[in-house]
């Protein structure tokens, strides 16, 4: 490989440069996305069938207005980044049994599940984006902030997984998520792990993406 091509960008540093990059995730600009989507038939088709189940699920319509938000506010160019540098899985088989699973990268993102008729949400963020002092640390989790962030205090839990400054926040219902996506601090947050994610390079999970469920992402679902 040449000196060039293995210093060439990577993720979105291919379409926007760092300066611009920090503009959006401080909510200081918007990028120009595509006018017109990629999209594949064949990959639509294979989920089919499980975006009619969801579809069917007393959670749907909820569901589906939260993605769009999600998709409006979260992540950068969208259109253009479509499946190869995020993708959105409908009803993936794994254990925990979600409904909807986000991901860059090697990483998930976003994950809603199902909570009774209600949602329920798991977001994978920087630890450092909610610790009182910027650090890595625990026990420095801004407790009285993640308990303003939503309704009542019972609707958030947290934990730590391994792995350096990262951090899973949990919330229950759907007007608490909403609530959480509201907060300048909460959505600076979910969009510099988002950016993380997806500069380092193309998606692994290209081949799960539901493009029915993207259409809602995207603002082009069924009304």
């Amino acid at each position: 490989m040449s000196k060039k091509s293995s210093q060439s960008p990577k993720g979105l540093r291919q379409f926007v440069d760092t300066d611009q990059q920090d503009a959006w995730l401080e909510g200081r600009a918007e990028w120009a996305d595509v006018g017109e989507r990629q999209d594949s038939i064949e990959q639509r088709m294979r989920y089919a069938p499980r975006f009619q189940k969801l579809l069917r699920r007393p959670q749907a319509p909820d569901l589906f207005g939260i993605l769009e938000l999600y998709g409006r506010t979260c992540l950068p160019m969208p259109r253009a980044t479509e499946r190869y540098y995020w993708s959105v899985s409908c009803l993936p088989s794994t254990s925990d049994k979600p409904l909807v699973r986000v991901n860059a990268s090697w990483m998930e993102l976003f994950t809603l599940y199902a909570d009774g008729d209600d949602l329920r949400a798991r977001f994978i963020v920087h630890l450092s984006d909610f610790t009182t002092d910027g650090s890595h640390a625990p026990e420095r989790i801004d407790r009285a902030f993640l308990e303003r962030s939503v309704r009542a205090p019972e609707d958030v839990s947290y934990s730590f997984p391994s792995g350096p400054d990262i951090f899973i926040v949990k919330i229950r219902s759907s007007a608490a998520i909403r609530d959480f996506l509201a907060l300048p601090r909460a959505l600076r947050a979910v969009r510099r792990f988002n950016l993380t994610h997806m500069n380092r390079g193309r998606n692994a999970y290209q081949a799960s993406h539901s493009y029915s469920v993207a259409d809602y992402m995207l603002g082009e679902g069924a009304s």
